[in-house]
Order: structure tokens, then C-alpha cells, then sequence
């Protein structure tokens, strides 16, 4: 699983049949500051995350092992909203 940000939402009005129905958000990874880093990413969102949060996501076969998911040609998936994170006994994050 992989920290990142939500920055943006990604439409695609014609698609693989499979793909209909499914949202897909455009996400940036974030180090343990939270800070950006790295690429950008496109995730389909299998808990209705929002533009400006942290979520946790899973890419390659591991993308197509949630009921939203499960055998649809999906690289990465957002499968948890981020509460909090702590590292060393200090809270590094809080929604």
C-alpha cells in the first residue's frame, strides 16, 4: 500500500465496458510529512474518496482484489481513507 493525495479526478466518458461504473481519481504520492513526491497516478476509487485527501492504494494484481475491482483490467485502486498516521510516537498526520 502506498501513501497518497487525491489531486484531481480523471473522466473518461468512453471506456472498456468492464470500466463503467467505476470512478477514477488522479493521485500524487506523499512522503511521511505528507510533502508530494514521486509520479502521479491514476486509481480507480473503491471508497468514494474526495479531491485533497490522503488514501491508501495498491497497484498491479493487488488493484483487482476489491469488490469494485475484482476481474476488471485495474492497475491501481484506492482502498482506504487516511485517518491519522504516526511515526516514532508523533502524529505526522490528522484529517
Amino acid at each position: 500500500m502506498i501513501l497518497a493525495r487525491v489531486v484531481g479526478t480523471v473522466v473518461a466518458t468512453r471506456k472498456e465496458q468492464s470500466m463503467e461504473g467505476l470512478r477514477f481519481m488522479l493521485l500524487q504520492q506523499v512522503d511521511l510529512e505528507g510533502k508530494p513526491k514521486g509520479a502521479f497516478v491514476v486509481a480507480a476509487d473503491a471508497v468514494g474518496s474526495g479531491v485533497g485527501e490522503i488514501v491508501l492504494y495498491a497497484s498491479g494484481s493487488s488493484a483487482r482484489q476489491t469488490v469494485a475491482t475484482d476481474r476488471r483490467p485495474c492497475d491501481a485502486v484506492i482502498m482506504a481513507i487516511v485517518d491519522s498516521w504516526e511515526v516514532g510516537g508523533k502524529v505526522k498526520y490528522k484529517k
